[in-house]
């Protein structure tokens, strides 16, 4: 049984960035209903925001589409009451596609990252990232000449942004992008849990090229920190009886040795040495100290044989999803 710190600093991968092994994810602060089944409204969101400010992680990850603009601008208005961001935290943000026309070029990646600066009050980015292409209206506006991975780059180049990094969803898109391009860091988010592993070769991957590996969403949408029985969904999806199976399973595990199950899904991202940092939505002030608790909750040897003794789907846990941006 070891003891994970969950505010102790790692050194992004090639980047100078010293980030903590987990991140808070704001999505959810952008008020996104069709996603997670509830509203989040302005004065909880920035309360969240400032309880992570004032916790000792010093990471937090959003994007230009989440909430159509709202999460980034609730995080900037925080930032703003408190006269600029605190000192030594990342803010990992997410070009985005337009989303009326799901145009994806060099000059929409422009205009995503100049509402980003304007909406969160900075002049500069530490870390963003290409985020979902495989929704643009074209792959090939994407990842071609005068596309948004190429901008993102130069925006690199131009001092704006730090480090750059790839965020989506199907792995089949972003295997190739990957391989051809050197970003300095990765998002996968709900293919790297107790029940799914989708996204094991794309780990390695990225760990070969030298790529910071960010892994987000180990709740599985959220159900493994709630309960099936008060959140009966996975991977933003109102679930059946069979899909929750596997979540069932892990809840009786956990049962058995007294743990949370959401300590238990945190922990085993955390637990991976391949792993940088792990990425929790959280969306209210509460989950901020609650996410600390869980990363240190002790789980013993004989519970972790249990857990990972369970089986697990390979297969992408998003392919019946309907995804409503925004």
């Amino acid at each position: 049984m070891s003891t994970i710190d969950p505010a102790a600093k790692v050194k992004l991968g090639r980047t100078n960035l010293q980030v903590s092994r987990i991140c808070f994810g704001t999505s959810s602060l952008g008020d996104m209903p069709d996603t997670y089944g509830y509203s989040v409204d302005e004065e909880r969101a920035r309360a969240t925001v400032r309880a992570i400010f004032d916790g000792p992680v010093n990471f937090l990850d959003t994007s230009r589409l989440y909430g159509f603009g709202r999460s980034e601008q609730r995080i900037g208005d925080v930032i703003r009451e408190r006269g600029g961001l605190p000192d030594n935290f990342v803010i990992s943000t997410k070009l985005d596609r337009d989303a009326p026309t799901n145009r994806f070029d060099a000059g929409q990646a422009r205009r995503s990252l100049e509402q980003s600066l304007e909406a969160l009050g900075l002049d500069r980015l530490q870390l963003v990232h290409l985020h979902d292409p495989e929704h643009a209206a074209s792959l090939s506006q994407v990842t071609g000449p005068r596309g948004a991975v190429q901008e993102l780059f130069a925006m690199k180049e131009e001092g704006l942004v730090e480090a750059v990094g790839l965020a989506a969803g199907k792995v089949e898109v972003m295997m190739p992008i990957l391989r051809d391009w050197d970003f300095d860091a990765l998002i996968t988010h709900n293919r790297f849990t107790l029940t799914n592993r989708n996204a094991q070769e794309m780990i390695g991957l990225a760990r070969a090229r030298g790529t910071a590996i960010l892994n987000a969403a180990p709740y599985c949408g959220g159900v493994l920190a709630k309960g099936v029985a008060a959140y009966p969904r996975y991977v933003y999806q109102d679930a059946s009886d069979t899909a929750l199976q596997p979540i069932r399973r892990i809840e009786a595990i956990c049962a058995k040795y007294g743990i949370p199950p959401g300590a238990a899904a945190l922990q085993f991202s955390l637990r991976d040495e391949r792993i940088a940092a792990t990425i929790c939505g959280v969306s209210k002030p509460q989950r901020i100290a609650q996410t600390i608790e869980w990363a240190q909750w002790p789980i013993e040897d004989r519970a972790w044989d249990e857990l990972l003794a369970l089986p697990f789907a390979t297969d992408d846990p998003e392919s019946a999803r309907d995804y409503k941006p925004g």
